[in-house]
């Protein structure tokens, strides 16, 4: 299974909210796979300063190999990479949405989202099956009576998408965290849903989520759970599901996409790497 690699150029910018850019995006190439399917996972490789688009090394068909021609690039030239998920695909085009969380911070993705022109390109690896396993949804929903599905707003996107996916009838209940009022989003499902807006309100990323889920009224049945976003949160919620609700271990799919205070580029904690084995032990 090759790993695809692309050029992508920006078409459209939206403020979808105050803190939430949606950009439109042509690729240079895409597969007719990308978008049909839920919460697909892709990284974007950002140029660094004074380039107008990042060195991005060739594809392969082993995700190692990728990635350390990708080191090789020297310092200077090496593109930022970050994972996102794309928020939607144009039917009959080569155009995916992806949305950009503005957190003011400094960080590349969120600077170059602020600033984004149509014309801007940036490098796109994925999605592929190699680094990131589709969410066996049809399997998951079909065993379960009602589905949970909790993050912040880095999670949103997947959460639409999975939403979108979800079969008409079936119970499903979102906990989503973020910033404040002005941040919340439609969200769109033939399911009968159920959506708890938990705010910050300036309190520290990842707390007001993890509080509201411990002390949430949920339905009774067999639950799927799908968790995303700050990982200790993530982690925190997965524990209080497993130990102290009952719900099996491979019943919650679960995902940590950013660390309070680390980026990307700075080294996988013990926890990390703990959520990495067990994840691996799961799919097998």
């Amino acid at each position: 299974m090759a790993l695809p690699v692309t050029y992508i150029q920006v078409v459209a910018v939206e403020r979808v909210t105050p803190r939430t850019a949606r950009i439109t995006f042509e690729a240079d190439a895409l597969d007719d796979s990308v978008g049909r399917t839920p919460d697909q996972q892709i990284k974007l490789c950002f140029p660094k300063p004074g380039r107008t688009e990042p060195v991005l090394p060739g594809g392969g068909d082993d995700p190692t190999g990728w990635y350390q021609a990708y080191l090789a690039v020297p310092e200077d030239e090496r593109p930022w990479m970050r994972s996102f998920t794309v928020r939607g695909r144009r039917p009959g085009t080569r155009r995916l949405e992806v949305d950009f969380v503005l957190h003011g911070d400094g960080g590349p993705a969120s600077a170059w989202a602020d600033r984004a022109r149509p014309g801007d390109r940036l490098g796109m690896v994925g999605p592929s099956e190699l680094y990131a396993r589709p969410v066996p949804l049809a399997t998951a929903v079909a065993g379960a009576d009602w589905v949970l599905l909790a993050g912040d707003e880095t999670a949103l996107p997947a959460i639409a998408t999975l939403l979108a996916a979800l079969p008409a009838g079936i119970r499903a209940v979102v906990y989503a965290e973020v910033a404040d009022e002005a941040e919340r989003q439609p969200l769109a499902t033939p399911a009968d849903l159920t959506v708890r807006w938990v705010y910050r309100d300036g309190a520290a990323p990842g707390g007001p989520l993890t509080d509201a889920v411990r002390a949430a009224d949920l339905p009774g049945g067999t639950p799927f759970a799908w968790l995303a976003g700050e990982a200790s949160a993530v982690r925190a919620i997965r524990r209080h599901l497993v130990e102290e609700r009952g719900l099996a271990k491979a019943s919650v799919e679960f995902a940590g996409y950013w660390r309070h205070r680390l980026t990307q580029d700075d080294a996988p904690t013990a926890e990390d790497f703990a959520d990495a084995q067990e994840k691996l032990a799961q799919a097998g």
